[in-house]
């Protein structure tokens, strides 16, 4: 479903930008450019593109904005000059772009290894809110690149609320258990995926799981959601009953199977420290934006370091037992 929203998008920004180039060529007549009609329709469709492109990074920049405002304190250690400011808004809006545009409009599906050159466990991917499995598009090539088979599945429908995307979750890990003949997976969740994937181990338990990893998940809540449209979007508001409820029942729950991976200047995410995770693994990043932590090197690096030492660690459990 969500493919066609993109696709909407697409053809409505497509749409604007050739009203805006059709409008300025009629109005715009340069007498240097009436000799040349063929640059000057070029020009107008370049302004007319440049203009929806600098509408989308107003509003990643309004993003940061807000983030800024709701943010928890900067550490010292990820403090930024304006170089790297400008490197973060910069990775972070072409990131946007990418996934808009070209990612999500190629969903991800089952990937297998053969069973000869597998290595370690399989994992499973669940993208974030208005997303589709096509963001994990970076990820996946390393896995496949690393003979781990994986599976991204696209959570809908797009406003539902996380608990029932659970059992979406639930048959997905059966599929690939059943496909890979493994025991248990490796969940990575990105933004809301990591709460769907929380909210999976609620209602049926860590025995499938061998580590949950998230990236950027808003676990205490977004300010940044107070507007977001769904159920899902009202569950991931700071503060919402249903993470206060999610967190009380997790009390007895493995905390420690879980990894949050996060950005101090993560611009959906606001405070940042939201994506903490008491008991669990928490690795902290600065100088990456929201979207980016699905292409980031050094977070890719570590997702595939968390998977890797998940089956080390089985396979160190089954030839002890």
């Amino acid at each position: 479903m969500i493919k066609r929203w993109i696709i909407l998008l697409l053809a409505v920004q497509t749409a604007a930008a050739a009203a805006l180039a059709v409008l300025l060529y009629h109005e715009w007549r340069p007498p240097l450019l009436a000799a040349l009609p063929a640059l000057h329709a070029l020009l107008c469709a370049a302004f007319g593109v440049a203009a929806v492109i600098a509408v989308r990074l107003l509003l990643s920049l309004n993003n940061f904005h807000l983030s800024a405002h709701f943010g928890s304190a900067t550490p010292d250690a990820h403090k930024l000059n304006a170089v790297s400011a400008l490197r973060l808004i910069g990775g972070e809006f072409l990131s946007s772009l990418r996934v808009s545009t070209l990612d999500m409009l190629r969903p991800v599906g089952l990937r297998l290894t053969p069973q000869a050159q597998a290595q370690g466990l399989p994992v499973l991917l669940l993208h974030g809110y208005a997303c589709n499995s096509g963001y994990w598009r970076p990820l996946s090539a390393l896995l496949a690149q690393a003979n781990i088979s994986h599976l991204a599945i696209d959570l809908e429908p797009l406003g539902a609320g996380i608990d029932e995307l659970a059992p979406q979750v639930q048959a997905a890990v059966q599929r690939l258990c059943a496909a890979t003949g493994s025991a248990q997976v490796v969940i990575v969740g990105h933004s809301m995926g990591g709460l769907v994937a929380r909210a999976w181990l609620r209602r049926y338990g860590a025995a499938q799981s061998a580590r949950i990893v998230t990236l950027g998940s808003p676990h205490q809540g977004t300010a940044l959601a107070r507007t977001a449209p769904g159920r899902n979007g009202a569950q991931m508001r700071r503060g919402s009953a249903w993470l206060v409820e999610l967190a009380a029942a997790e009390a007895n729950l493995q905390r420690e199977i879980f990894t949050s991976i996060y950005s101090v200047h993560d611009n959906i995410v606001a405070p940042q420290d939201s994506s903490h995770i008491p008991r669990a693994r928490n690795l902290v990043y600065g100088g990456i934006g929201h979207v980016a932590l699905g292409r980031h090197p050094a977070i890719l690096a570590a997702v595939l370091d968390e998977v890797r030492q998940a089956g080390a660690s089985q396979d160190k459990r089954r030839k002890s037992s």
